[in-house]
């Protein structure tokens, strides 16, 4: 039997038909509590599954059923309060069409923010992923962009985003969503060329933001780790000074390495890096000449041009330092501990914090 001529039939055993008998008859406009009805009804056909095309069609084939049997005058009123009928039973079909749009949003970001803050059952968070298109017993990768500013789903660098990858990649098990603001791609870990060509389209998106990308990881716990690895590779890059537009966790291991044990780290800043404090001016210049001078290959021009100073002054700040902390830049012997020392002020904010 067609859904339409089912849905005509739930329409008549709801009193439909009664409305539309009582209004024709008297030539007046639906009550109050008609259009509540009515409404009510509608919402319930969304809730069951019912689509508003099926919808109206019950309507009118109800309406046609009456029509045969009113009086001339009423037959010729029914046109009117069929189309106020259909108008608020596809009011009520909307509303709760869009009731279930947030339901489904707000669980969709539930599992999103369990996902990546791993705060549910691990076996009850992949059966979830699966409504969502991941299969967590796979090793996923997580890539998440940041620009200038914040960025939430409804926003339309997340749909110009959104829109490329799903053009490009179908229906991948992949998922794009936003948390903090920031873009945040998860694709299977096989699936790198996803996450490069999300770095792309993201980049481009953000009028030149910046997009790091964690290495795969797998289970439900491997997402979670993918992305604080790509927080991590994010928070990095500002502290270093990086400007890469696209920053690889597995080529950043080096400085999670050098931080794990802090205590030793400022102690290897300030032992080295300490007497520069004594220089006129501070620990901040010289610090920034050791800065450019290391990430120039030690070519003491390139490193002058970085920083607007003659040749005879760079290599005057370089004698300086030599001087201070008596190990030569220039001396491959000395030049790796001052490089460290150099990496770990920058990773510790030294001088501007105190160690």
């Amino acid at each position: 039997m067609p859904v339409a001529h089912h849905e005509g039939e739930e329409m008549l055993e709801s009193g439909y038909i009664r409305i539309l008998t009582d209004a024709c008859a008297t030539g007046r406009r639906l009550t109050r509590d008609e259009r509540e009805s009515l409404r009510a009804g509608g919402e319930r056909a969304a809730e069951a599954g019912t689509g508003l095309r099926e919808l109206v069609r019950g309507q009118l084939a109800a309406a046609e059923s009456l029509r045969t049997g009113l009086p001339r005058q009423a037959a010729d009123h029914l046109l009117s309060i069929v189309a106020e009928a259909v108008d608020v039973f596809a009011e009520g079909h909307e509303r709760a069409q869009r009731l279930a749009v947030r339901r489904q949003e707000a669980a969709r970001r539930e599992f999103i923010d369990d996902l990546l803050y791993g705060r549910s059952d691990l076996g009850r968070l992949a059966e979830r992923a699966e409504r969502f298109g991941l299969l967590l017993s796979h090793a996923h990768a997580v890539a998440v962009a940041e620009g200038p500013e914040p960025y939430d789903d409804g926003y339309p660098v997340t749909r110009q985003v959104e829109a490329s990858l799903l053009t490009r990649f179908g229906d991948r098990h992949l998922l794009l969503t936003t948390k903090d603001g920031r873009l945040i791609c998860i694709a299977p870990g096989d699936q790198q060329d996803v996450l490069r060509y999300f770095a792309k389209q993201a980049y481009a998106a953000t009028d030149g933001g910046r997009v790091a990308v964690g290495r795969a990881h797998p289970g439900p716990g491997g997402v979670v780790h993918s992305y604080e690895e790509a927080l991590n590779a994010l928070d990095l890059a500002s502290r270093m000074d990086l400007d890469a537009p696209v920053l690889h966790a597995a080529d950043l291991l080096v400085y999670p390495v050098l931080t794990r044990d802090r205590q030793a780290m400022a102690d290897l800043v300030l032992s080295v890096l300490g007497p520069l404090r004594t220089a006129r001016g501070g620990a901040r210049p010289l610090l920034d000449t050791l800065t450019a001078y290391f990430d120039t290959g030690c070519v003491a021009a390139e490193a002058a041009r970085r920083l607007s100073l003659s040749v005879r002054a760079m290599t005057y700040r370089l004698d300086r330092i030599h001087k201070l902390t008596a190990a030569d830049p220039s001396d491959p012997v000395h030049r790796y501990t001052l490089q460290t020392a150099v990496i770990g002020a920058r990773l510790l904010g030294w001088p501007e914090r105190e160690l």
